[in-house]
């Protein structure tokens, strides 16, 4: 462990624009809000096409986002300083999301709100969450969050994480590697996982035909995860019952996409972790972590600049 000095002498700037609720953090943990130019630590708000160049005196950048993807993308990250992001600050508001999303599949709400009273194909196509199976993708700061919610519901769950070292509350947990095992155990199916190439088209016309008639769907994670043109077949196929979305690819679907007619199809715009809620979220977050930069801990949500996240 190293000590980074006096909290007081740690110089933060949250860019693009202040945030009442990071200056509120930084202050809080002993640190003084400052311009760029003169900040050992950057905590960046903007969007990746608006990322500054550092000057050297940034020791740390602390990014909003958990995906990170653009900024690898981008060629953003590199190995001079420390880099975090936001994963698994946002955990609560993307399992609640998540489980809407399933929820509304399974009870037919999305159906119940075009037809109004017509009670017949929606009856019989409703479903209960309780003593189902429900696999969880990606099985990290989301999964914590959204398991105690299924199990709550009556629902069994099927973890699946890298490493496969057990996830509390799942009655089962996989690595990664035997992700296809998976799809014939498990009745409907959330996406929690990050965007990397071993990720890319998860769900695809091999997963989706080993999966019941009757799954669902949720992707809460990012696009890239689902193959959509296998979806949109298999769903038009009956061959699962429907897809739940927060997230596609591309952001937003074209107007002519197959995806927005489909009657089991649930699209929402991106919005499991709300714009409105996202700093506030994120505050407390970044005052423990400034803590820990300071204490020379380990630091929450540490991002390797050779990783996809």
């Amino acid at each position: 462990m190293s000590d980074r000095g006096d909290a007081r002498q740690l110089t933060v700037a949250v860019e693009p624009e202040p945030d009442e609720h990071l200056v509120a953090a930084v202050e809080q943990a002993g640190g003084r809000v400052v311009g760029l130019d003169e900040a050992r630590v950057l905590v960046w708000i903007g969007t990746v096409d608006a990322f500054p160049e550092l000057p050297d005196h940034i020791e740390w950048v602390a990014l909003k986002t958990a995906g990170i993807e653009e900024y690898v993308g981008a060629g953003t990250l590199d190995d001079r300083r420390l880099w975090t992001n936001a994963s698994g600050f946002y955990a609560d508001n993307v399992a609640e999301h998540a489980l809407a999303l399933l929820l509304a599949g399974l009870r037919q709400i999305n159906t119940a709100v075009v037809r109004h009273w017509d009670k017949q194909p929606i009856d019989t196509a409703v479903r209960s969450l309780h003593g189902s199976t429900v696999a969880i993708i990606g099985a990290g700061g989301i999964a914590a969050s959204l398991i105690p919610r299924l199990t709550a519901s009556g629902a069994r769950v099927i973890a699946v994480n890298r490493s496969g070292r057990p996830v509390e509350g799942a009655a089962v947990t996989l690595p990664s590697e035997r992700t296809a095992e998976v799809w014939g155990q498990t009745d409907h199916v959330v996406l929690a996982a990050p965007a990397t190439a071993e990720t890319r088209h998860l769900i695809n016309a091999e997963s989706l035909a080993a999966l019941p008639s009757h799954a669902w769907v949720v992707n809460v994670a990012r696009g890239p995860l689902v193959d959509q043109d296998a979806l949109v077949t298999a769903l038009r196929d009956g061959q699962i019952a429907g897809a739940a979305l927060d997230v596609t690819d591309p952001e937003p679907p074209a107007d002519d996409d197959p995806l927005w007619s489909l009657p089991n199809v649930i699209i929402t715009p991106h919005v499991a972790n709300p714009s409105s809620g996202l700093t506030r979220t994120m505050a407390p977050w970044l005052a423990e972590n400034i803590r820990r930069y300071l204490a020379g801990e380990d630091m929450l949500a540490r991002v390797d600049p050779d990783s996809a996240y």
